[in-house]
């Protein structure tokens, strides 16, 4: 596990671009954290470097959002409301896609996640600060060391 600290939305950002320039198409990133801890933001990040122009914002009403990106599209998951509200959505479909997959809230439906994966837990310290521990699982570990 690595673990960082940032002091304004930009700099989780700029750590988001970082996390988003060693993915590649088919990768699995779980956002694990409370309400406000930034979330969405190290999200906006990650597409920035996939080449997302788009405005990223939280899918939380809408459990998905889809992204096209010049170097790959990203498919932003919010599953947190997933439970009870659409037991037809098929996460199989958006993880074995041929995108980057983030996904906020995974545990929703722990039983259906990969087992290999890039986890990103925030917390949140105070309105600006934010520790963020990342830890590779399987293949993912060599993100991790590479950050």
């Amino acid at each position: 596990m690595k673990t960082f600290k940032t002091s304004n939305a930009n700099e989780t950002v700029s750590l988001g671009e970082k996390i988003g320039n060693l993915l590649k198409a088919s990768d699995t990133v779980l956002l694990v954290g409370d309400l406000s801890c930034g979330k969405t933001t190290i999200t906006k990040g990650i597409g920035k470097a996939l080449g997302v122009t788009k405005i990223i914002n939280s899918p939380t009403f809408t459990i998905v959002k889809e992204y096209k990106g010049s170097r790959c599209d990203l498919h932003h998951l919010d599953l947190y409301r997933l439970d009870g509200i659409n037991n037809d959505f098929d996460l199989e479909e958006h993880i074995e896609s041929n995108n980057v997959c983030v996904i906020e809230w995974p545990y929703q439906v722990e039983e259906l996640l990969p087992n290999e994966y890039l986890l990103i837990e925030m917390k949140r310290i105070d309105e600006f600060n934010r520790k963020i521990n990342i830890t590779g699982i399987g293949r993912y570990k060599e993100i991790e060391e590479a950050l």
